[in-house]
């Protein structure tokens, strides 16, 4: 059992130390922003310790970023397509939107 966590928690470390360094923090001051010991912290990114879930919110509101970003490998093309093709949606539906605004404003 504990090798298959294996990957998930070199994942999970390997993540946090990503968004941690974009952000400019310590392990402290993520610590303390995420209300967790430095030593927890320090143990989660050396692998030495698993996480429940509250601690991944903790940590993942704390980074500003969503708690599945905390869990999803670097280099997922999974995860880069759907990013993408969610991009194209939101793009879509912000043109619909604009079109049925500016219909409503044709009609007034």
């Amino acid at each position: 059992m504990k090798e298959d966590l294996e990957p998930i928690r070199r994942t999970l470390a390997g993540n946090i130390k990503k968004y941690r360094k974009i952000l400019g923090y310590s392990q402290e001051k993520l610590a303390e922003k995420s209300k967790l010991s430095a030593q927890t912290l320090n143990d989660i990114e050396g692998c030495r310790r698993w996480v429940s879930a509250a601690t991944i919110t903790k940590l993942a509101k704390a980074l500003h970023i969503a708690e599945y970003q905390l869990l999803v490998p670097e280099n997922n093309e999974f995860t880069e397509k759907t990013i993408k093709t969610s991009l194209k949606s939101l793009i879509s539906l912000q043109d619909n939107i604009i079109e049925t605004i500016n219909i409503q404003f044709d009609k007034a």
